[in-house]
């Protein structure tokens, strides 16, 4: 006698690949608002603000942290990098009402994904969130790098040659991140 049923479902492909949690996303999607979604490579950190459609998805605003070369600014996956994405982000995006979608990352306190949630408050963006799971003004203005810098001496250089080929001295990315988050302020919606 041949079977005739399977005995299992098989999970969603975006599922099986582990990019996708449907119940969390399914929790995002039923609060009818834009999810502001934070996204960390090895090499750079995207923010989108993301409405929900039946159809499929719709991107009303993004910012990727390459873009931040036309503020004079070396954008990476750091902290600073994230904070100003984020910033950017909700300069273009203007007063929404947001949820945090950090994807399937956990939560750690002071990490990238809330370097960049906090750029976007700053910018004017409302998102529920809990003040101790921000970073320290030190890690977002750079102060900390700057610390780094100066305590590894002439090996800075080899440390920071990006930040050097972007024309920012190692001990004075504080400064560059001023410069860049004031330029950025500028933005229009």
């Amino acid at each position: 006698m041949a079977a005739r049923k399977s005995t299992f479902d098989m999970p969603f492909r975006r599922r099986r690949e582990g990019k996708t949690d449907y119940k969390k996303r399914l929790a995002l999607v039923k609060s009818k608002k834009l999810r502001l979604v934070v996204r960390k490579s090895n090499m750079r950190v995207i923010v989108h603000a993301v409405r929900y459609e039946p159809k499929g998805d719709v991107t009303v605003a993004t910012a990727d942290s390459r873009e931040l070369v036309k503020y004079k600014f070396y954008g990476t996956n750091n902290t600073p990098s994230a904070y100003l994405v984020g910033f950017l982000l909700g300069k273009r995006l203007g007063k929404e009402k947001c949820v945090l979608d950090m994807g399937r990352k956990s939560p750690s306190h002071g990490n990238v994904i809330f370097a960049a949630l906090k750029g976007a408050i700053d910018a004017g963006v409302e998102v529920p969130h809990s003040a101790e799971a921000l970073p320290s003004e030190d890690r977002i203005s750079g102060k900390v790098l700057d610390d780094y810098a100066k305590k590894l001496g002439d090996k800075a250089k080899t440390v920071f040659s990006n930040y050097i080929k972007a024309g920012i001295q190692p001990g004075e990315i504080q400064k560059a991140f001023e410069k860049a988050k004031a330029e950025i302020a500028k933005v229009k919606e």
